[in-house]
């Protein structure tokens, strides 16, 4: 179905996403271990979103000048190189240097494997290929936390092979081979590509699922906890909601490809605010589980529609910064989503969870429907 530079692409972005994974769950563990203090885990953590949104920033003046295949290769060797700083570093300082590196190869990679995709691919097929990217992620994630409970954790047995793992995933990209599209000369700017009108719809659908998936991720736990679900329970929970996430990639993404991503957009948007005003609502109680489904099936295909809406409008020659400013905006969302859910939850209850994700969704909801559809620019 999809040719084969994208299935190496795809083959080494799980190898990637599987060694991103162990590290996110490991290196609170390790600090804790080392008994740094909260706020210095926290600050270990926020840098490596720092990175993030550096690494996007970046990603862009690396693919112009040298092309998707060479900045690839590039950025793993930082990453290596940042997974290799942290067992030998023995100082706080070290540790938020070597994160911070690590969040901007990663942020780099995710750029440079989207925007290669969208350009190997058919146009026809782009809900498609992003769908099936999202799974590879979601896939990957889970496979690295499997893993954890079947491997030696200590920090110098796991570096290793998490380093090995990353060389391993160069070896796909090699096998891919050079196209016409190694090097992509961008006619616009990272911001000018934010402004674009046409585009406003798939930037905003992008933040939306910025908002929505972090505070899933950060939250919901927490809201399962304060409804007296034990840690298996709320494990279970977190592991349903993923899962719907994934099988409902494949269709959505087939959906999109057929009857446009405007149409699906909106659904996804509709089914999205009434579950969670349902969950608002009746909170643990009634509906709960297939709500949470619900939530849980849009919520994870928002981010795929919304970023092939967005880059239907453009050039190919735009594509870079366009998947660029798409996942800045993700990012925002995701920063900018549980702060102020955390903000709700505690001044008034553990539904504003639920109710802040309904508000936000209505009103990008209503702004989609009101634009009109544009002409496709490719």
């Amino acid at each position: 179905m999809f040719s084969r530079p994208v299935v190496l692409l795809l083959l080494g972005l799980l190898l990637l996403t599987i060694s991103i994974a162990v590290q996110n769950t490991l290196v609170p563990l390790w600090l804790t271990k080392a008994q740094v203090s909260t706020a210095g885990i926290g600050s270990v953590t926020s840098l490596y979103f720092v990175g993030n949104l550096v690494g996007t920033l970046l990603a862009g003046r690396l693919i112009n000048r040298l092309g998707f295949a060479v900045t690839y290769q590039l950025v793993c060797l930082v990453f290596v190189l940042a997974v290799s700083g942290l067992w030998l570093s023995h100082s706080l300082a070290g540790w938020l240097g070597w994160r911070f590196l690590a969040g901007v190869a990663c942020a780099c990679i995710w750029v440079v494997v989207e925007s290669w995709l969208m350009l190997k691919g058919e146009t026809t097929q782009r809900s498609q290929l992003l769908a099936a990217y999202m799974v590879v992620y979601y896939l990957g994630t889970v496979v690295g936390q499997m893993l954890l409970t079947v491997t030696n954790t200590e920090m110098a047995a796991v570096l290793v092979w998490v380093a090995a793992l990353i060389g391993v995933a160069m070896v796909p990209v090699a096998l891919a081979g050079h196209s016409r599209h190694q090097i992509v000369r961008q006619r616009s700017p990272l911001l000018a590509m934010i402004r674009l009108k046409s585009a406003r719809s798939g930037v905003l659908g992008c933040v939306l699922a910025g908002v929505v998936l972090g505070c899933l991720y950060g939250l919901l736990p927490v809201f399962l906890a304060r409804q007296h679900f034990d840690d298996a329970q709320v494990g279970r929970w977190m592991a349903v909601l993923v899962a719907a996430g994934i099988m409902g990639q494949w269709p959505t993404g087939r959906l999109a490809d057929r009857f446009g991503r405007r149409p699906v957009v909106l659904g996804q948007m509709v089914i999205m605010t009434l579950s969670a005003l349902w969950l608002s609502v009746m909170g643990s109680r009634h509906g709960f589980a297939l709500s949470l489904v619900g939530l849980g099936v849009v919520a994870f295909t928002l981010y795929p529609v919304a970023m092939a809406w967005a880059c239907e409008q453009v050039s190919s020659e735009q594509l870079v910064a366009m998947n660029q400013a798409l996942l800045l905006s993700y990012c925002l969302g995701s920063l900018a989503g549980p702060a102020l859910a955390a903000v709700l939850m505690d001044r008034f209850s553990d539904s504003g969870l639920f109710t802040l994700i309904a508000l936000v969704t209505m009103v990008v909801g209503a702004w989609c429907w009101r634009q009109r559809p544009v002409v496709l620019a490719v």
